[in-house]
């Protein structure tokens, strides 16, 4: 046993001569992700640009994502989290149903789309919080943006609601929207904000609960009404749950209390709930005058799609001031734009109106003025259902002949002012014996192919008794 021992040691004596390395262990695969599959790919989506991180990423002082590239701002911190200043806030009752798992499931199970509604409302959501928050009203209604419309200002529905708040026309005018060719205060965050919470605080007074108000906000007053009614006559409860009402409505408060809970839990559920700073993204400045669209973004040094996410009330490429119009820009623009525009010695106006004159068509108009016919129908709100007859005024670039904008005297010519709803006026018509779809068009001075499109119909058959939309407008076909 001596020898062997001898040799061992002799063994080990060598082994330690031998230096010793450190092996580096390398990092997970990062193909391995327990990160929802959606979050391996980028997402393409309408949203404001990203920040780039070019030049800040050269810091080693500021942190970047590196998946992305985007500089992640330590003033989100510094700010607090206005996340959890909404949570803080909430103050409407739980709800647990079959419907807010299967809304919860939805918006889990398409995070692009639910990632989308977020990132719009960053815009938006500080200035909401404070003004639902100004009024004692509870923080779920700075969320009803995503249900109503996605939080998108250029939303627009089959029921003709427009903006965040998805105002329709009558309500709008109601609640002192203005509505016109130029603008729409429906899709004016700030207009349309303060008629929205005047709105709900008035159906919270009303009904004197707030998933009634939800509901009535859905559905209108008058049916919630109606349902009340009902349910007391048959001796039946009252409450929202115990009203028979529309689908649509149905799912509305249940929809909000799943993005609710994920609002409040979202590691719990898994979503990638980004922190949104606690202060302002914008700020307002005033214009004296008329000026494109185009010129207002290069002199706030913004591209076009993100001036017209912050002012998305004004509808054509010119913004028109009555002696001065109130525009939104970031924080961080306001100074910028005020000094370039102090330092503009250009006109800040391009485009003016034209009269159709009789035979005219829009081919020739387009020709004239260097502009696309496509172009020219979507500035002018000209669509299939419309005939332009000869009279109409257009909007249409200047061109080489023209020494000066003639704006200031046309812009609020009375077609302009006017509500520039296709659907501004609508009617009911009950079919008679002996009525076809040509002579219902032709009595009230509309195509077939509207009347067929506004109640889609497929065919050309109606029947006594039915019930048939009609819209009618100045600007309307005459066929």
């Amino acid at each position: 046993m001596t020898k062997p021992r001898a040799l061992l040691a002799g063994l080990l004596a060598a082994l330690a001569t031998i230096p010793v390395f450190a092996i580096e262990v390398p990092p997970p695969n990062p193909s391995i992700s327990e990160e929802p599959p959606g979050d391996a790919s980028p997402v393409v989506h309408e949203e404001v640009p990203a920040a780039s991180a070019t030049e800040e990423s050269l810091r080693s002082d500021v942190p970047v994502d590196m998946h992305t590239g985007t500089v992640i701002a330590p003033a989100a911190q510094s700010a607090g989290s206005l996340w959890e200043r909404i949570r803080s806030g909430f103050a409407m009752p739980e709800i647990e149903s079959a419907l807010v798992a299967r809304h919860e499931a939805w918006y889990l199970n398409h995070p692009d789309y639910t990632q989308l509604m977020i990132e719009r409302s960053r815009l938006y959501l500080y200035y909401i919080v404070e003004e639902v928050q100004k009024r004692g009203m509870p923080t779920e209604v700075a969320l009803l943006p995503m249900i109503e419309s996605g939080y998108n200002p250029g939303a627009y529905s089959r029921a003709h609601a427009a903006g965040i708040w998805q105002f329709i026309p009558s309500t709008g005018r109601r609640y002192g929207l203005q509505q016109n060719w130029w603008y729409d205060g429906r899709r004016d965050v700030l207009t349309a904000t303060h008629a929205a919470l005047d709105y709900l605080q008035q159906l919270h007074a009303q009904f004197g609960d707030w998933y009634l108000a939800l509901a009535a906000y859905n559905w209108g007053e008058n049916g919630v009404t109606r349902a009340i009614a009902q349910n007391r006559a048959k001796r039946k409860p009252t409450d929202y749950r115990s009203l028979r009402m529309p689908r649509e409505t149905r799912n509305y408060v249940p929809k909000l209390q799943a993005v609710k809970n994920i609002i409040i839990n979202p590691q719990g559920v898994g979503f990638p709930l980004e922190d949104v700073p606690d202060q302002p993204y914008f700020t307002t400045v005033t214009t004296p005058e008329h000026i494109d669209m185009q010129v207002a973004a290069r002199l706030a040094e913004m591209s076009e799609d993100d001036f017209k996410s912050l002012n998305p009330g004004h509808t054509r490429p010119v913004i028109t001031s009555n002696g001065s119009r109130t525009l939104l820009l970031p924080v961080d623009k306001a100074g910028i734009f005020n000094a370039n525009l102090k330092d503009y010695d250009q006109p800040l106006v391009s485009w003016q109106t034209y009269t159709l004159k009789k035979h005219e068509t829009l081919e020739q108009i387009a020709e004239q003025f260097g502009i696309r016919i496509a172009r020219l129908k979507e500035i002018n709100s000209i669509n299939r259902h419309l005939t332009v007859p000869a009279g109409r005024t257009l909007l249409v670039p200047m061109n080489e002949e023209t020494e000066s904008s003639n704006l200031m005297d046309t812009w609020d010519n009375p077609e302009f002012l006017a509500p520039d709803d296709y659907y501004m006026n609508r009617m009911v018509y009950r079919v008679k014996s002996g009525d076809s779809l040509y002579s219902i068009a032709r009595a009230n001075r509309i195509s077939v192919a509207a009347l067929k499109d506004w109640n889609r119909l497929h065919g050309n058959n109606i029947r006594p008794g039915q019930r048939l939309t009609i819209y009618s407008n100045p600007r309307a076909s005459r066929r």
